[in-house]
């Protein structure tokens, strides 16, 4: 059985997302974050309140996704702590 995903994970699993792309499109992330849209939205909401990420609309009136340098720390920190935790046998 698989467990449930923590909220850190969830984060990464959306800046990884955006990460991957440059800039990504809301489907995009949703699939590869593996989240229903309502859950989807409320971590958009919270990361760009927070500056990981930004929205921008492109020429067709789409919304883009990309990360900020808030976004890029999270991932990179994420990385370091996740070693850490897989070193020590608690993940």
């Amino acid at each position: 059985m698989m467990r449930k995903r923590e909220r850190s994970e969830i984060i990464h699993d959306v800046l990884s997302a955006i990460n991957a792309k440059g800039e990504a499109k809301p489907t995009h992330i949703l699939y590869k974050s593996n989240l229903s849209t309502k859950m989807l939205n409320e971590y958009l909401g919270i990361l760009i309140g927070k500056g990981f990420i930004s929205e921008k609309t492109d020429k067709k009136g789409k919304k883009l996704y990309r990360l900020e340098e808030q976004g890029f720390n999270y991932l990179k920190d994420f990385s370091v702590i996740k070693s850490f935790m897989e070193s020590y046998g608690l993940e």
